[in-house]
C-alpha cells in the first residue's frame, strides 16, 4: 500500500470513510510498475503508492459520495481494512482531503 509511517490510532480515527474524500489538488500521481509516486507540491512530500489497486482508488476517490462508497465499489471486501489504513496514512500526510 502507501509507504507512509504507520498510522497511530488517533490518525486512523481522523480518517472517516463515511465522509467525501478526494485526492488533494496539490498532488500529482505518476504511475510506476509498483503502483505510483504521489508528490504533494505544497509540502513537498513524496509517497510511494505500492499498489495498483490503491492507485485506482486514489484516481477515482472523488467520483464517489464517500470513501466508503469508493472502497465498496473498487476493493474486495476482504481487503477493505487494509485500504482504509492506507487512506488514513495518506490523509495524515495531506495527500487526500475531505472535499
Amino acid at each position: 500500500m502507501a509507504s507512509v509511517a504507520s498510522t497511530s490510532p488517533a490518525v486512523a480515527e481522523a480518517f472517516d470513510a463515511g465522509r467525501p474524500w478526494r485526492l488533494s489538488p496539490e498532488v500529482t500521481l505518476r504511475e510506476e510498475p509498483f503502483g505510483a509516486l504521489a508528490y504533494h507540491h505544497g509540502n513537498r512530500r513524496l509517497v510511494f503508492v505500492k499498489s495498483a489497486g490503491l492507485l485506482g482508488v486514489l484516481e477515482r476517490l472523488g467520483e464517489y459520495a464517500t470513501a466508503g462508497d469508493a472502497l465498496t465499489a473498487l476493493v474486495a471486501a476482504g481487503e477493505r481494512a487494509r485500504y482504509e489504513r492506507a487512506l488514513a496514512a495518506l490523509a495524515a500526510g495531506g495527500l487526500i482531503g475531505v472535499g
